[in-house]
């Protein structure tokens, strides 16, 4: 089981969209400043999940979100 999730920095109220397989260990890498991508964000907090059967179908999902972001349909997952 894989999960497409989506991030929020408490900090700068930016997002992060990615997939993983365990999603407390990933959070815990981005809350410790493991990634450097979301290392300026910390704190991070989980506002949304999904759950796929594998990793192309979460990486696909995870792709289909960012092509959201900022719109309506994006909107629409995080609340």
């Amino acid at each position: 089981m894989f999960i497409t999730c989506i991030l929020q920095s408490q900090k700068t109220q930016k997002y992060y969209v990615g997939c993983t397989k365990d999603l407390n260990k990933r959070l815990v890498r981005h809350n410790s400043g493991q990634v450097k991508s979301t290392k300026h964000g910390i704190p991070w907090t989980i506002v949304y999940q999904e759950r796929l059967d594998t990793l192309g179908l979460a990486r696909k999902r995870e792709n289909e979100i960012k092509k959201y972001k900022g719109g309506i349909l994006f909107k629409k997952l995080i609340s």
